[in-house]
């Protein structure tokens, strides 16, 4: 395929059964300030690194889909922001074609791991069904790309700022498992509990790789969510960040925010009404995901190797 690049590293790991975990791009252009979103990309890739896996994080620069990148595109992605395109599905075409940058999405970055043969896909938290989809129809193309494309999702659960009851009926639907890593609630991205259950939990990486394992020998077309609760010292009271999400939802209605544009101004808005104690919580949450996702792709790697 001529316009998917991947670094020799990526590609030669793949080649021997190594452990490769992919990491999104919408985190770095869209998802907090330069030059923390550099800095937080790149240990994030650290503690990957650390932890007995290859990060492959995942872009699109001048039209090529690139599976890892150089700390120097990391660079260039931060310092660009928001000047850099969203890429989900229904952008990607457009970018190539374009020969545009785009920072790809959870949706995204499932389509380009999959073309490369990346398994495991850690990142901050899914998209979800948005609060008053039922006028909006916002819904997040991350969940549709779940139930079609065969990648792990290692995650904080979905964003605080989403109709978290109906994300988990359209995951159930779409029949994607949702599974707990030890615990049995999902978890609300900036908090450890929502009130909404999981009907199954894993206790270790081992047993959540094992559990993707069966769905490749199954034959299963669609993904998985591994559901990973944020730290509990960098946890953020539920009934606080409640609040604040209210107040940063009802400013975004009021200037007319919506759409692909909505989440990221969210996360901007809630993390100044916190006084940057959201933001904390976001890198730390990745980071502890990154740490899952690891030990996931060693897992699994270590059942390929074994056919």
């Amino acid at each position: 395929m001529n316009y998917l690049d991947i670094a020799p590293e990526i590609s030669e790991s793949l080649a021997a059964g190594k452990p490769v975990v992919a990491l999104e791009s919408t985190i770095i252009s869209h998802g907090m300030p330069y030059p923390k979103n550099m800095e937080t990309a790149l240990k994030v890739e650290h503690i990957i690194r650390t932890h007995g896996a290859v990060p492959a994080t995942i872009a699109i620069i001048q039209g090529q889909l690139k599976v890892g990148l150089s700390a120097g595109e990391i660079d260039y992605l931060a310092k660009k922001g928001h000047a850099v395109q969203k890429a989900s599905r229904r952008d990607i075409p457009v970018i190539i074609s374009r020969k545009d940058d785009g920072s790809t999405t959870v949706a995204g970055t499932m389509i380009i791991a999959k073309m490369a043969g990346i398994k495991v896909f850690c990142t901050g938290g899914i998209g979800g069904v948005h609060r008053g989809a039922s006028r909006t129809m916002d819904i997040s193309a991350d969940l549709l790309e779940l139930s079609r494309t065969n990648v792990l999702v290692v995650c904080a659960g979905a964003k605080s700022i989403l109709d978290l009851g109906l994300t988990l009926e359209y995951l159930e639907t779409n029949g994607v498992p949702v599974i707990g890593y030890q615990t049995s609630e999902l978890p609300a991205f900036f908090t450890r509990k929502s009130g909404f259950s999981l009907p199954y939990r894993v206790e270790s990486a081992e047993d959540a790789a094992r559990l993707f394992f069966s769905m490749q020998e199954l034959g299963y077309p669609g993904g998985a969510v591994i559901a990973n609760p944020i730290p509990e010292q960098y946890s953020l009271d539920e009934s606080f960040i409640s609040g604040k999400i209210e107040k940063a939802l009802m400013e975004a209605e009021k200037s007319g925010i919506y759409g692909k544009e909505l989440t990221p101004y969210l996360l901007a808005k809630i993390d100044a009404i916190t006084g940057g104690t959201s933001l904390e919580a976001n890198i730390q949450l990745v980071y502890n995901n990154a740490l899952v996702a690891a030990g996931i792709a060693q897992a699994f790697s270590g059942m390929n190797r074994k056919i």
